[in-house]
């Protein structure tokens, strides 16, 4: 038998396999401290859960606009628009089950095979899966330590060709935390416009923003909203995760490709799941800041933490909720380091390799989990270092 090579350079994502082996682990007895998983450790607010068993009990289980229902729509614009400080049209919304058909259709209705895509590196893997796909160039540009984990931009300018079809952003970034700052932010502007480019900007953690700090959509700068495609969604702010609910916010034309690739996969979003979505805008937001305050306070248990070990260093990141700490002076490489964490400590981690070529060096972890696992996951990290420098 053979198979389209299109499908010959996917690879699982890191943290679901990792994940399979620690619950395999765990199967056989073993106790196992989770950093590897990136979900919100809280369950969905109980308003939000509730809006979703009542519209399943009114009957709202029945297909939808495969853009999504338009008072969702609606509410979704109003909202973005509002933390933004732009204009949006509802008809500038497509909803989707999650946030990664609206990563990957944008990318299939804009890239010809052959056209450059510039990405984040270390970044979320399935940034090069999608460009690949769509028979895409992937062009990886590094994020820098030494900028909290932002472009470098000088890499940056010299990757923009007039083959460059679409930048992709993540800001709050996955797996870093780096948040771009606002002066990058508008240079990535100015070389989008002169450049004739798309902007692709993951914001599915622009709620989750530390420090006092204030999170800016490059879409909200003069001239860019016309050419960037939003990417947000209800898992991580609202913790939402398997309710698979996500949106993108692009220009009107786009938008209705994009609505045509929904048509023609994976039809609608679940209906229920959409009344679960207006619940959780329109209802009260304090569970959220309260959440988003509680991973700052484990943020910088776990950053301390990670400095106070001999041979590792971490940055305090500004977003999200994952530290990228180097662990270069180890003299393991990431993927050694991790595996023999998980092995040997029984703490579930990930590779910065597994996020690209830029990641080696780092390890991932995400501190949404207790302060007490916290503690006790650093513990037994800071025992197997020990025992290397024996």
């Amino acid at each position: 038998m053979t198979y389209a090579q299109r499908t010959d350079h996917l690879k699982p994502e890191g943290a679901y396999k990792v994940l399979a082996r620690a619950q395999q682990m765990e199967a056989e007895g073993k106790e196992i401290i989770h950093f590897e998983i990136g979900q919100p450790d809280y369950q969905t607010f109980s308003n939000i859960s509730l809006a979703g068993i009542r519209a399943i009990e009114q009957g709202h289980t029945r297909y939808t606009p495969p853009a999504g229902m338009p008072t969702l729509c609606e509410a979704i614009a109003k909202d973005s628009g509002k933390r933004r400080g732009i204009q949006i049209h509802p008809d500038e919304v497509v909803v989707s089950p999650g946030a990664k058909p609206n990563l990957f259709f944008p990318t299939l209705a804009l890239v010809e095979p052959g056209d450059e895509v510039i990405y984040p590196d270390p970044g979320f893997p399935t940034y090069e899966a999608m460009i690949r796909l769509a028979g895409g160039v992937p062009i990886a540009v590094p994020l820098q330590e030494e900028t909290n984990f932002s472009f470098d931009l000088d890499t940056f300018d010299r990757s923009l060709n007039t083959q460059t079809k679409l930048i992709i952003l993540n800001s709050p970034g996955n797996p870093t935390g780096g948040v771009i700052p606002l002066p990058h932010l508008e240079h990535i502007a100015e070389q989008a416009q002169r450049n004739q480019c798309w902007v692709m900007s993951d914001e599915i953690y622009s709620r989750m923003v530390y420090d006092g700090l204030k999170e800016h959509s490059i879409a909200s700068l003069p001239g860019m909203q016309s050419r960037t495609i939003i990417v947000d969604g209800f898992s991580k702010t609202y913790a939402m995760t398997g309710w698979r609910l996500g949106y993108g916010i692009m220009p009107i034309e786009l938008a209705r490709r994009v609505e045509l690739l929904l048509t023609h996969s994976l039809g609608s979003t679940a209906h229920f799941t959409q009344y679960a979505g207006l619940e959780a805008l329109a209802g009260p937001q304090e569970e959220v800041d309260a959440m988003v305050a509680e991973f700052q306070r484990r943020r910088d248990v776990i950053v301390a933490g990670l400095n106070s070990i001999p041979g590792i260093r971490c940055q305090k990141p500004h977003g999200a909720f994952y530290v990228f700490p180097n662990i270069q002076e180890t003299g393991l490489t990431s993927n050694e380091l991790a595996n023999l964490i998980l092995e040997k400590a029984g703490v579930a981690l990930l590779p910065g390799s597994a996020f690209g070529k830029y990641g080696e060096g780092y390890l991932r972890l995400s501190y949404a989990t207790s302060i007490e696992n916290i503690k006790r996951g650093l513990l037994r990290v800071q025992s197997v270092l020990e025992k290397l420098k024996k």
